[in-house]
């Protein structure tokens, strides 16, 4: 799975952030989640795995995916965030709306 690319993975769709989500990338990645949306799956698990940088354009383009999914009664989870990820989400308290997931089937789970 390529940067950006989505796979549905039980009927969830997933989409792989990019290394270094910053303000150069968020854009493309909340275009990608809003299309997803559009197109009916409001069930988007963003697979941060790969990220090992966030900053606060990349923590709105995550919160504007879960309104975006939400406001479709959908949702959206994040799964397999490092180190730096969660710290800034804790820092930021987006912990509590963001709430992370060890890994891309835990957050599929229970839908």
């Amino acid at each position: 799975m390529n940067e950006y690319e989505t796979q549905v993975h039980g009927g969830v769709t997933v989409v792989r952030a990019p290394d270094r989500l910053d303000m150069v990338a968020a854009p493309k990645l909340k275009q990608l989640v809003d299309r997803t949306v559009q197109e009916g799956d409001g069930r988007v698990v963003v697979d941060l795995g790969g990220t090992s940088f966030v900053d606060s354009s990349g923590l709105g383009a995550l919160i504007g995916g879960l309104k975006t999914a939400r406001q479709a009664g959908g949702d959206l989870r994040i799964a397999a965030a490092g180190e730096q990820v969660t710290m800034v989400l804790r820092l930021t308290n987006l912990d509590r709306i963001l709430k992370p997931h060890p890994g891309v089937e835990d957050a599929a789970r229970g839908w």
